[in-house]
């Protein structure tokens, strides 16, 4: 799937909650999932098997959204976590929320 560039992206006032509105569908998604599910390598690994659980994120917000090209946002989490990339296919597939 290649997701188009959403049309909107909508931090709630708490900061825990991301909602994505594209053309054909909205999603959201809690700062807590998006924190313990990081595309990122700290989280995934950097290969089959390597995915770390990440525990004790209940209370994460997300402090930034910044745009990566026309494709992604890297999401700032009050934990301090900062480096996975967020693409559009991501944010629009079905996640834990």
């Amino acid at each position: 799937m290649v997701a188009t560039a959403p049309q909107e992206l909508r931090l709630s006032a708490d900061k825990r909650t991301l909602t994505v509105f594209f053309a054909e569908r909205t999603c959201v998604h809690t700062a807590e999932a998006l924190r313990v599910n990081s595309p990122s390598a700290e989280v995934q690994g950097h290969g089959p098997g390597q995915q770390k659980i990440v525990t004790g994120k209940a209370d994460v917000t997300i402090t930034a959204i910044v745009p990566v090209g026309t494709y992604a946002v890297q999401l700032v989490f009050s934990d301090g976590h900062r480096t996975g990339i967020y693409t559009w296919d991501y944010l629009a597939a079905n996640h834990p929320v």
